[in-house]
């Protein structure tokens, strides 16, 4: 297991800035994600850690050792790609021996260490087979295998599941994190797929332009974004414009076009002042409905469009020119008996105050 950090990073391509200032630190033994819209520096950054992007700017350490212009061989990281990259014409045991030979390792470590990889990932009876007899997910476990069979430093992750179904992407969820904790890889993984990071990353960054807007657990990223795009890109979520009228001891009180309410901010960093206009955050699945007026946080409306699921319901609430979107899980409110003005409310806990 090795630490990663990454100080003051910039990549540039020329005239466009991949890279702003980074830094970031992934401790030793991390499930990391990187995560961001298609164009936000995810993959420069990876490509960095790897050793194909030279920065500009800036400094990158593996533990303690300065790897910045280092040649990607000769720093120890496991690459998985989106595309696999397995050779056609070699079988499965030919194209996970590749980086040992490259290696010059003897011939029977090499046999032995091959096969301890392909068990590792369910794929020993299928050694002698070439990659087009095999299904996208055995491809993608051979590929995991040639990562992991050079016992890398840590492991980098391309979209690794992108190719896959959605059956085998769920399955292949829970293989990649056991096989990175199994093995005490310091592991960095880019995605795009929100549910993807949230059910298995240890800690995740949110990328946009070139800048981390927001690192944290998947729980804090979800619960407390800092900032409007990073609720936005995680999950879903109702945005509700308003202004402070006070905050004090982590309380912020805000004042909308849909009543007064109680919050938390979503950055303890930002100065949130009386008369700041702010964004109010409140998860879909936060809110309550209900025919009574509660105490506080409550929004005054009707309901719009109704979508019953079975163990979920999707409600359009409206409220104030706003158009809400409420999730209940096991449905239990009467819609019949809610005919005409209803109440929705939020617990002060959910709803995440945002500079605008």
């Amino acid at each position: 297991m090795i630490s990663i950090r990454v100080q003051h990073l910039t990549k540039r391509f020329g005239a466009v800035t991949a890279l702003h200032d980074l830094d970031l630190a992934i401790a030793p033994g991390e499930l990391f994600f990187l995560l961001g819209p298609s164009g936000c520096g995810k993959t420069t950054l990876l490509r960095s850690l790897a050793g194909f992007y030279v920065p500009e700017e800036g400094t990158i350490f593996f533990d303690d050792e300065d790897v910045t212009r280092l040649a990607p061989h000769k720093r120890n990281t496991g690459m998985m790609f989106q595309s696999y990259a397995l050779w056609p014409h070699m079988t499965v045991a030919e194209n996970v021996a590749f980086g040992l030979e490259e290696r010059r390792i003897a011939r029977p470590e090499i046999t032995r260490r091959v096969a301890e990889a392909l068990e590792s990932v369910q794929m020993g009876a299928y050694a002698a087979r070439r990659p087009n007899e095999l299904s996208g997910g055995q491809q993608q476990r051979v590929a995991l295998a040639r990562a992991l069979v050079i016992r890398p430093s840590c492991l980098l992750l391309d979209e690794p599941l992108s190719n896959l179904d959605a059956k085998l992407r769920l399955e292949m969820r829970a293989e990649i994190r056991r096989v990175c904790k199994e093995f005490k890889l310091t592991t960095v993984y880019v995605t795009h797929d929100q549910k993807e990071a949230l059910s298995i990353a240890d800690r995740m960054a949110i990328m946009d332009a070139g800048r981390i807007r927001q690192v944290g657990t998947p729980r804090e990223v979800y619960r407390r974004p800092a900032c409007k795009l990073v609720a936005n890109f995680i999950g879903e979520t109702d945005f509700i414009p308003g202004t402070i009228v006070s905050a004090a001891e982590g309380r912020v009180f805000v004042e909308t076009a849909c009543g007064k309410f109680e919050g938390v901010p979503g950055d303890p960093a930002v100065v949130l002042a009386a008369g700041t206009k702010v964004t109010l955050s409140v998860r879909p699945e936060c809110w309550t409905l209900s025919r009574e007026a509660p105490g506080r946080n409550a929004v005054r409306g009707t309901i719009g469009a109704a979508i019953y699921l079975g163990e979920v319901a999707q409600y359009e609430f409206l409220a104030s020119g706003h158009a809400l979107k409420i999730l209940e899980l096991n449905p239990r409110f009467d819609l019949a008996a809610a005919a005409g003005e209803v109440f929705a409310s939020a617990q002060p806990e959910d709803v995440v105050v945002l500079r605008d």
